[in-house]
């Protein structure tokens, strides 16, 4: 960008920045050199302060006349050229040196249109003045002396008035491009919102177009194979994507390969592609900028904006254009890593719940139980859980039921529930003993067999004697190896927590001991085993989690078993936070 404030004091022509109060601002080197004065002196300083009128002349009208017309520029907002002043100019041993000026005054307005600054032009024209006498003084010997010196002196107008119209271009440029950086800004942080490429689209075609005053964009993104281009255009209000051949010469398509390409005016490019006329015919566009999107190295596809009048493309705008681009580029390159990411996630877990739900049969329905399970997975696509159910029949008669958790969300902790569940229905069915002893022989070969998992359980048998059958009740023994305590519902409606000391959970150590637990079960009770998804929230705490339970069961105690199990599911965790397995076993009457 050009070094305005350079620019400025090596300006041949004598300027002041003065504020809107006549306060000294800034002096140009020029404008030191005529007044004999240094730059500390003025700044700060009231013109007037600084430039007294001459006390030994007191028809001297200077002050007044340039007071008036500072004035007149000031309030109109409009620039104002005086006639020819006299002003006398102080000296620095104290005397006074007579000086005739042509003042010039521009005020500065900001975007508001409000007057920030005065910009006052004085040309010392004294040699000029004193040529013209001396000139008038010799007209016998012709006026060649006189028009020379007027016409250097129009010169040198004209030289002045090239400059400040140089200077109003080059605040004009500076001004555009300060509206485009703060655009730039606010695109940045809007694209920061996106979570899909259609939102990030949307968005950039929205803001990118507001920022550069651009009546058209258009975005190329390459495959993920790199083969193939597909153009996306906003008309209407909508997104339209269409295939674009990466070989096209159409400029989003050479952008693709890695080439900026810029056109000023489409209308007098005589080497322009038949393509890109047909373009700008189409679009309805006199000039384009195209830029390649790259990020960490790789290129992501194309940036093209479009405009209707022809455009000068500039260094700081060129600059401006790449930054857009980049920006552009991070968020497709964030975007696109995200969408892939849920893509693998979804991938992930559809085969874990595959896995998962061949492992989770349906499970028997033995004489006078009836039995329901159920198992929701989590809504959250990465998280994948370990938790289990299982209900089968041992060789004596009992009916066992498990559920189980192993620790972790991810395949391996799917994989690994796999295992436990076939090991721990392997043992049971071969050992026919207590839940205790069956959890410490799973416990002994998970460590042997070296599954290196944590895991909490609760392993259930359903026993009846023949005295018991005679009066339909039955017992129910259970151990906890670390696991949330099974809920029992009685027939009539109360509604008790089996909370019995848990043992240890499993694969901590297989020497540690195990209790069972027992409680009767009389026609019409409910058994309920359940998975910390239940009952588990960011904002409670466990107690309160069981509470809950206890609560929604004793209203849904008449319902169906099966029907129980849905209530408590959507009664409990309706938000789909977490993996819930559940299995439930009522006593039906003999």
């Amino acid at each position: 960008m050009p070094d305005f404030a350079r620019v400025f004091d090596v300006a041949p022509t004598p300027f002041l920045l003065l504020t809107p109060d006549l306060v000294i601002v800034h002096a140009n080197r020029a404008r030191l050199a005529a007044t004999a004065t240094t730059l500390e002196q003025n700044v700060g300083r009231h013109l007037f302060d600084l430039f007294p009128m001459n006390p030994d002349d007191p028809a001297a009208d200077g002050l007044v006349n340039l007071a008036a017309t500072l004035a007149e520029a000031r309030d109109t907002r409009r620039p104002v050229v005086m006639p020819i002043q006299r002003y006398d100019i102080r000296m620095p041993d104290g005397s006074y040196e007579e000086r005739f000026w042509s003042p010039h005054h521009v005020p500065v307005l900001d975007d508001a249109g409000e007057v920030v600054l005065l910009l006052h032009r004085s040309d010392d024209i004294t040699d000029y003045i004193r040529a013209r006498d001396d000139a008038r003084r010799a007209a016998e010997r012709g006026q060649h002396r006189v028009a020379q010196v007027e016409g250097d002196l129009f010169h040198r107008a004209r030289e002045l008035a090239r400059l400040n119209a140089q200077l109003r271009t080059a605040n004009d440029r500076e001004r555009r491009t300060a509206r485009s950086l703060a655009g730039l800004a606010a695109t940045v942080s809007t694209l920061a919102t996106a979570e899909t490429t259609q939102q990030l689209l949307e968005l950039l075609f929205e803001q990118g177009r507001a920022a550069l005053g651009a009546g058209t964009a258009a975005v190329a993104l390459l495959d993920p194979d790199g083969r193939r281009l597909t153009l996306t255009e906003i008309r209407g209000g909508r997104l339209l994507s269409a295939p674009l051949p990466p070989d096209s010469p159409l400029p989003m398509a050479v952008a693709a390969t890695g080439r900026t390409v810029l056109v000023g005016d489409a209308g007098h490019a005589a080497d322009l592609p038949a393509e890109d006329r047909y373009l700008a015919e189409g679009l309805g566009v006199r000039s384009w900028a195209a830029l390649p999107l790259r990020a960490g190295g790789r290129l992501l596809g194309s940036w093209t904006v479009g405009w209707a009048a022809p455009r000068s493309f500039e260094d700081d705008d060129v600059r401006v254009l790449e930054a857009y681009a980049a920006q552009c580029a991070q968020a497709v390159d964030r975007v696109t890593r995200l969408e892939d990411e849920r893509r693998r996630a979804r991938a992930t877990r559809s085969l874990a719940e595959t896995l998962q739900r061949s492992l989770l049969t349906e499970p028997p329905q033995p004489d006078h139980l009836r039995i329901a399970v159920r198992y929701r997975p989590a809504a959250e696509e990465a998280t994948i859980g370990g938790d289990w159910y299982d209900a089968f029949l041992t060789p004596d008669g009992a009916t066992t039921l498990v559920i189980g958790d192993v620790t972790g969300h991810d395949r391996e902790a799917a994989a690994v529930m796999g295992q436990l569940r076939n090991l721990l229905r392997g043992t049971a069915h071969a050992l026919v003993a207590p839940p205790a002893q069956v959890l410490s022989a799973l416990d002994r070969a998970v460590v042997g067999l070296q599954v290196g998992t944590l895991a909490t359980a609760v392993l259930a048998r359903v026993e009846q004697s023949p005295a018991e059958a005679v009066t339909g009740r039955r017992r129910l023994r259970w151990s906890n190896a670390g696991h949330p305590p099974p809920l029992l519902v009685r027939a009539g409606g109360a509604v008790e927590l089996l909370e019995r000391p848990a043992s240890l959970l499993l694969g901590v150590d297989p020497g540690a001991s195990r209790t069972d637990h027992t409680v009767t079960l009389h026609p019409g009770d409910t058994v309920v085993l359940y998975t910390d998804g239940l009952v588990e929230r960011r904002d409670a705490t466990l107690d309160d989690g069981l509470a809950r339970l206890t609560g929604v069961a004793a209203e849904l105690a008449a319902l169906p078993v099966a029907g129980l199990c849905d209530a408590l599911l959507a009664r409990l965790a309706p938000d789909w936070a977490d993996d819930v397995a559940l299995v439930a076993l009522r006593v039906l009457p003999e």
